[in-house]
């Protein structure tokens, strides 16, 4: 097996939009938002090849304040965007979203890096960045979709534990459904990537096995962390501790 992974040359690239622009193309004809789209796209281009350039600076280059601020950085991206995805009111439930994200994904990141991998320094970039973008994303998602969810079903007139339960199993809908499929219908990201480079396949497995283990973790701890937070019974405590 070739040990390298050969560069996709940039007109090549080009053509992987393809299926992308079909889409927008659709949300154009049937008259949806595909200028979002656009922007999202736009967006995705530009973040990309500046973090490419980013991390080719900071790989390598292993510091604790290099890592926990780039750690912070992700966390504060990743609260944003799950209230903004979600359409709540970002001043009043930001904070809750931040915790959530931190404590359910920051657990997730300690037990992967300090138990799972022994990474010594814990502060190795190129291994810890990596591992906690995909944990922080997952744990985005999750609250982003909990949110969501939550909101139309209290709009509905549920009761909050009612509305609680299919908040949380709506939240893990996406993450189950790829514990379900990996293997079967997909090869995820991380295991294809390894392969390519010459990994053999049974050691690309337990990365992934890993992978899919911390990114069910991340995303169930974070949503019920949200879901706590936002208890109306908890705000109300929380209220009469303030005024007292």
């Amino acid at each position: 097996m070739n040990s390298s992974v050969s560069l996709i040359p940039l007109g090549n690239l080009a053509m992987g939009l393809i299926p992308a622009l079909t889409v927008v193309s659709i949300l154009y004809i049937w008259q949806y938002d595909y200028k979002r789209a656009l922007y999202a796209f736009a967006r995705m281009l530009l973040q990309l090849m500046l973090v490419g350039v980013f991390l080719s600076h900071i790989f390598g280059v292993d510091s604790a304040g290099i890592a926990l601020a780039v750690l912070g950085i992700m966390l504060l991206a990743a609260s944003w965007i799950s209230m903004r995805s979600a359409n709540q009111d970002i001043r009043e439930w930001y904070l809750r979203a931040l915790t959530a994200i931190a404590l359910g994904g920051g657990a997730t990141l300690v037990i992967v890096t300090r138990l799972v991998l022994e990474l010594q320094p814990w502060y190795q970039t190129s291994i810890m960045i990596p591992l906690a973008g995909m944990i922080f994303f997952n744990a985005m998602n999750s609250v982003s979709l909990t949110a969501e969810r939550l909101r139309s079903e209290l709009k509905q007139g549920k009761q909050y534990s009612q509305a609680r339960s299919a908040a949380l199993q709506a939240a893990l809908i996406p993450i189950t459904n790829s514990l379900l499929a990996v293997g079967l219908v997909s090869l995820p990201g991380m295991m294809t990537g390894q392969i390519l480079s010459g990994v053999a396949p049974l050691l690309a497995v337990r990365y992934q096995i890993m992978v899919m283990c911390m990114a069910y973790g991340s995303a169930g701890i974070s949503a019920a962390l949200y879901l706590m937070l936002a208890d109306p019974k908890q705000r109300m405590q929380e209220l009469m501790r303030w005024r007292t």
